[in-house]
């Protein structure tokens, strides 16, 4: 829209219009100083149309910076990670939880041949789709955290180094809270592992309704309407503090190990990056470690998420355990820990391996240089 210039007390006045974002600066692309033209004196127009367009904000820009962050790429980079690691080792999930919430076989191979005469190969990757929309999230939150908060934390040490330690005052003692013996990888492993799960945890749940009764859970969607209709929102929630629970040594182990091992590697050799295959080594040996150290804590959670499609539900994870022990004694906390080694390791392997490459990828040299 707009209108003509015309006579005013004998001053012309400019056109008022809206053009469009990017237009008519001949500068690369104005931004907002394009979107507004203003119906004043034309002598005083340019200065306002400047005044005004340097008040408002360049969204653009805004977008650009936020995609550009360091943080959002590596959450990318955990995201795209995730993902193509799952895409792979489905069947072994699938093996995995069966054997681990005591459905059907108690071996890997009798297992398989179980999935292959109900369901066909197809079988194998009951509930991947409920799993790749877990993943993906579940591994770019866990990623993203360790890596933001394990900054954070470095950076905090340097300063409490400097300007002292946090202190709590008791009375007429003031006691300095030591927080620079903390390792920043062992408090990111944890806000990570801690993240991840109480953002995901219903998918978790989802997915394994599909994967140990496909007859009552069909689907993704018959699933969640199901258990919120039973069970309410709490059931999308049901075991989250033995997860919890099983999930904080797990994660913090996990991370630690990683880091740790790859750091002391680098070190040895004198390196300053890894190859793939160092990467893939180092990945399957730290889920290996993490998953022998908590597998108990991992079959009283599974016992406690899948209770009440068998009818018992252990009220708390020390009930569980003790239920496993009293029925399958010792042996059983670690029943299927075969199968969770085999999909843990790769698993972690692979991981670890696609998300230094995808952190090449997407992070420049100049941000990498500040880890």
């Amino acid at each position: 829209m707009g209108l003509q210039d015309a006579p005013s007390g004998g001053r012309s006045l400019a056109s008022v219009g809206f053009a469009g974002a990017g237009v008519g600066t001949g500068n690369g692309g104005g931004g907002y100083k394009d979107l507004l033209v203003m119906a004043l004196p034309k002598d005083d127009g340019a200065k306002v149309v400047e005044v005004v367009a340097a008040g408002l904000p360049d969204v653009g820009e805004a977008v650009r910076a936020f995609f550009n962050s360091r943080e959002i790429r590596e959450f990318a980079s955990g995201a795209l990670a995730g993902a193509m690691s799952k895409a792979v080792l489905a069947p072994l999930e699938t093996i995995r939880t069966r054997m681990v919430v005591g459905v059907g076989s108690r071996h890997i191979g009798g297992s398989f041949v179980e999935i292959m005469e109900q369901n066909g190969w197809p079988g194998l990757w009951v509930g991947n789709t409920i799993n790749m929309i877990r993943i993906i999230p579940t591994q770019a939150i866990e990623l993203g955290t360790f890596e933001y908060v394990k900054r954070g934390m470095k950076s905090a040490q340097g300063k409490w180094k400097e300007d002292g330690c946090p202190k709590i005052q008791l009375g007429n003692m003031k006691i300095e809270l030591p927080l620079h013996l903390l390792s920043p990888v062992a408090i990111a492993g944890a806000a990570a592992g801690i993240a991840g799960t109480l953002v995901c945890h219903p998918l978790e749940v989802i997915k394994d309704r599909l994967t140990v009764d496909r007859v009552a859970y069909p689907s993704i969607s018959i699933a969640f309407s199901k258990i919120y209709r039973t069970e309410g929102i709490g059931g999308l929630y049901s075991g989250l503090c033995p997860t919890l629970v099983g999930m904080l040594p797990y994660s913090t182990c996990y991370y630690f190990m990683y880091d740790t091992i790859k750091t002391s590697y680098c070190r040895l050799h004198k390196k300053k990056s890894l190859s793939r295959p160092e990467l893939l080594i180092i990945g399957a040996l730290t889920g290996l470690t993490a998953s022998t150290i908590s597998f108990p804590l991992e079959v009283a959670r599974k016992r406690l998420m899948v209770g009440a499609l068998q009818g018992k539900c252990p009220p708390n994870m020390m009930a569980a355990l003790s239920e496993v022990i009293q029925e399958e004694g010792l042996r059983g906390m670690y029943r299927g820990w075969g199968a969770s080694c085999l999909k843990v390791m790769p698993n972690s392997g692979i991981t670890w391996m696609f998300y230094e490459a995808w952190k090449d990828i997407l992070l420049a040299d100049k941000d990498k240089a500040r880890e």
